[in-house]
């Protein structure tokens, strides 16, 4: 296995997720991928010609976002047809996912340059769209492996944790202000692509739409739990299964868990030899990818001992690590994160993370990724790493570091 190089990484603004009230609502998901595309392709980041695969991450892989919407982007982004594509889900990590995959095909030497990342369009193709419960709806499965909604495994997490309502706040007020100066500073100017009307080529959205800079602790402590209604019918499943929590205590709310949103994102890897052969110049390198399972019950708690993986894996120490990018699908799980790992809160999620920026499902992933990547760059930092909670109990991880 040879070095897995990051060439460049480039993402559209995040939409609010909701028909009608998301700008990115009346564009295609395959669109906003393929303007992806052709931004990296305009900034002489990829030459379309050379590229072996693109690789994308999506969940609810269904009616718009079916039949294989990467071989459909890259022929929507107007690609040389002998491009192919391959759609990849693994719940909330898959744009991370296909950057692996990716990676592993130039570090085996099968590839030379790959396109990796992920769209989702919760506004068009709303979680749950492929009819799946969380157990796909397998009986005998429901007998041996108990399964609850994402939201009652946080509240859990809280539970057995001790976090207060008034600490799962302070992650989500702290997404947002550091969301908003990152927005007002334009960290995020290198790798965001507006987003146009495939049809006039007008700008219908240059920022994301999610953030809230007016957040205060007051609004955010008087907005109500979002699971407890769920709870009356899973919160008797968690506690028998976790019965150290005697009961489940709601405090994850609207305000301090992850925004449905709209939004695409992908990553050119090179390998060595394309490194060598046309004189690209990488930002970064691959040094570890892992993934690993957890209790399926409790479901969020993988980020951890999955980034302990990927970090064993790279010769490396939490303390090695200058920046990380914890997904902040609910607040609990950067938290219990953090505990797990000691780490320095000043060094996670330092320009807001999906709390503030909405979570699109399949994209995430990639998205942490570039953030990161620019992040080391403003600050001449070295080292980051990626975790992330997926359904069903997964975790996954990247370690990169700059060249």
């Amino acid at each position: 296995m040879t070095t897995s190089y990051l060439i460049d990484a480039a993402r559209t603004p995040r939409g609010r997720g909701k028909p009608a009230k998301g700008t990115l609502s009346g564009i295609h998901p395959q669109e906003l991928f393929a303007q992806v595309l052709g931004a990296l392709a305009r900034r002489g980041s990829v030459d379309p010609t050379r590229v072996d695969d693109v690789v994308v991450g999506c969940v609810s892989q269904v009616n718009e976002q079916g039949a294989n919407i990467a071989r459909n982007a890259v022929l929507a982004a107007g690609w040389p047809i002998e491009v192919t594509g391959t759609t990849v889900n693994r719940f909330c990590g898959s744009g991370l996912q296909a950057v692996h995959f990716g990676a592993m095909g130039v570090a085996s030497g099968a590839m030379d340059l790959v396109v990796a990342g992920g769209v989702e369009s919760m506004s068009r193709v709303p979680m749950g769209s492929d009819g799946g419960a969380q157990d796909g709806g397998n009986e005998r499965l429901r007998e041996r492996v108990h399964q609850v909604p994402q939201g009652i495994s946080a509240d859990l997490i809280a539970t057995l944790e001790g976090f207060s309502r008034a600490e799962v706040d302070e992650v989500a007020l702290a997404s947002q202000r550091h969301a908003a100066r990152a927005v007002e500073e334009g960290r995020f100017a290198r790798s965001l692509v507006p987003v146009r009307d495939p049809r006039t080529g007008a700008i219908v959205l240059d920022r994301d739409e999610l953030v809230r800079p007016d957040t205060t602790r007051e609004g955010l402590g008087a907005l109500a739990p979002s699971f407890a209604a769920l709870g009356e019918t899973f919160d008797p499943i968690a506690v028998a299964a976790y019965p150290q929590a005697k009961a489940i205590r709601h405090v994850h709310t609207a305000g301090n868990s992850s925004g449905l949103a709209d939004g695409a994102a992908a990553v050119v890897l090179a390998s060595e030899r394309y490194v060598r052969e046309t004189g690209a110049r990488p930002r970064a390198r691959i040094r570890a990818m892992t993934t690993l399972g957890s209790e399926p019950l409790i479901m969020l708690t993988a980020p951890a001992p999955t980034a302990e993986k990927a970090l064993r894996a790279a010769g490396m120490t939490a303390r090695d690590v200058d920046l990380w990018e914890i997904n902040e699908a609910f607040a609990a799980v950067v938290l219990q994160t953090v505990r797990k790992l000691g780490v320095d809160p000043e060094r996670v999620n330092v320009n807001g993370g999906a709390i503030a920026l909405g979570h699109p499902l399949g994209a995430t992933g990639a998205i942490l990724l570039g953030t990161a990547l620019d992040e080391l760059e403003r600050r001449g930092a070295q080292t980051a790493l990626v975790a992330m909670c997926i359904g069903g109990g997964q975790g996954i991880a990247t370690v990169i570091e700059r060249v």
